[in-house]
């Protein structure tokens, strides 16, 4: 009887241990995939950073490529700590895990909170970084970033044409006669900022607000549902681990 017991305890160990394998090469490539959507959020998608007043757009994407760094390193220890059948192994695996749970819950609801919070924000700051900013010394990020704003999303001014009134660079006289930004042309040529007509510039209903807020907002429901959706996935591991080095642990005594 004592040696059926022995048998099957065996038995669900190399199965517990093949099961364990297998997730962490899966989880391997999910760690991969964290890094990946964050470093497309720093290098791709980081253009508009310098038009936010909070730094939590970018603190959820570095959270994110720390974790996916992580994850693979865990990955790895995983696959090493489920073959050789250390418990001590085992133990810093299970709280690797743990502590890529926190982090991709963190980054996930940093996402919700700041996905509520971004129209506000951007309804506040918005208009003020533009005028204030705009082609002003040391603000290089900011006139670039506007630029590219008002040619990829078809936008002119904040809210919409007249907020360049208003702007430090079109009143100081440096702008040579623009009303608006060259960038708010539809055909983009030196000097074309001199004339406001719908015909030449873009006269979007909502601004350049309402653009970026959209395209954020798509950008952290993918962060979100990236962060979650990996958390989700540790459970899983973290069973298996316990289950693992409970099974060793009986095989041991």
């Amino acid at each position: 009887m004592g040696e059926f017991n022995e048998k099957k305890a065996t038995c669900g160990t190399v199965c517990l241990k093949y099961l364990l394998f297998t997730y962490n090469c899966c989880f391997w490539l999910a760690g991969l995939a964290v890094m990946a959507v964050g470093i497309w959020t720093l290098a791709l998608k980081s253009d508009y950073i310098s038009l936010l007043a909070s730094s939590t757009y970018l603190a959820t994407a570095y959270i994110l490529v720390v974790a996916g760094v992580v994850v693979m390193v865990t990955g790895v220890l995983g696959c090493c700590a489920t073959f050789k059948e250390r418990r001590n192994l085992l133990r810093l695996y299970f709280i690797l895990l743990l502590l890529i749970f926190l982090l991709e819950i963190i980054a996930g609801v940093l996402a919700y909170v700041y996905y509520q919070q971004l129209n506000t924000e951007l309804k506040e700051n918005l208009k003020d970084t533009m005028t204030k900013q705009y082609h002003q010394p040391g603000h290089e990020g900011v006139t670039s970033a506007v630029d590219k704003l008002q040619q990829e999303f078809h936008c002119c001014g904040s809210n919409n044409s007249q907020d360049w009134r208003d702007s430090e660079w079109i009143r100081s006289g440096e702008a040579g006669g623009r009303v608006v930004p060259d960038s708010c042309c539809k055909t983009v040529v030196p000097g074309c900022g001199q004339r406001d007509h719908a015909s030449n510039i873009y006269k979007v209903e909502g601004g350049c607000i309402t653009k970026l807020e959209t395209f954020i907002q798509e950008h952290l429901r993918v962060i979100g549902a990236v962060g979650i959706g990996i958390a989700c996935v540790q459970v899983f591991g973290m069973v298996f681990t316990c289950c693992l080095y409970r099974s060793l642990k009986l095989e041991h005594y």
